[in-house]
């Protein structure tokens, strides 16, 4: 691994300390948010699973009681009869936040409180499987909601784990064996220039000992 760029003092290696001091903390801190986001994102996940086999499952229900009306009734009737619609629904959304992220939360709120009024045709020229196919609709439209929020949540957490991932990596595989690197670069050359001051003083030591001798 190579070593920073840096001058080999003590100032320098005390601040390399301080740095790789905070590198290790953080390090820890990110990855106790991976593997809390890890958490998060397999319970959403099952939630989704879960959800998606009843969305699907209401969804095929209202899809074949429509494919039997549509067999049943003209093409002219069908479209006359589902025309005008006399339901609406208004949507709003909030946020939560999971981990520093934030997921969307959706509201809705219908046109009419009556879920069973949500009929726009009479029953006289229209088939019992329309019926049923619109009931299917407005019954799996709550579940569909959620889905959408739960998968848009999964989205932008697993966004969030790639990022943290590739942080905690750089600062394992990278930043940290740099600045050890570093260190102990820093510290060999100290070392080294200390064994080298105490050599040149010895040396000098010795010079003015014989001086000193030849003096006497």
């Amino acid at each position: 691994m190579a070593k920073l760029n840096v001058n080999p003092t003590r100032m320098e290696l005390t601040r390399l300390k301080i740095r790789i001091r905070t590198a290790r903390r953080g390090h820890k801190l990110l990855k106790d948010k991976r593997d809390e986001l890890m958490k998060q994102f397999l319970e959403i996940m099952r939630q989704n699973r879960i959800l998606r086999e009843r969305v699907e499952s209401s969804l095929m229900k209202a899809h074949s009681s429509f494919s039997v009306a549509a067999a049943l009734m003209s093409p002219e009737m069908l479209e006359q009869a589902l025309l005008y619609p006399k339901q609406s629904v208004s949507l709003g959304m909030n946020s939560k936040n999971i981990m520093s992220v934030n997921v969307p939360e959706y509201t809705y709120k219908t046109k009419n409180d009556d879920k069973a009024d949500i009929y726009p045709y009479g029953f006289a020229q229209t088939s019992g499987e329309l019926d049923d196919a619109l009931t299917e609709l407005s019954d799996v439209f709550e579940e569909l909601l959620e889905l959408a929020q739960i998968e848009k949540a999964m989205q932008l957490l697993a966004q969030e784990i790639e990022k943290t991932r590739r942080r905690v990596n750089a600062l394992e595989y990278v930043m940290i064996p740099q600045l050890e690197e570093t260190i102990r670069y820093i510290t060999m050359k100290l070392d080294e220039n200390e064994r080298g001051n105490l050599t040149r003083l010895m040396k000098v030591k010795d010079m003015m000992l014989q001086q000193a001798g030849y003096g006497q």
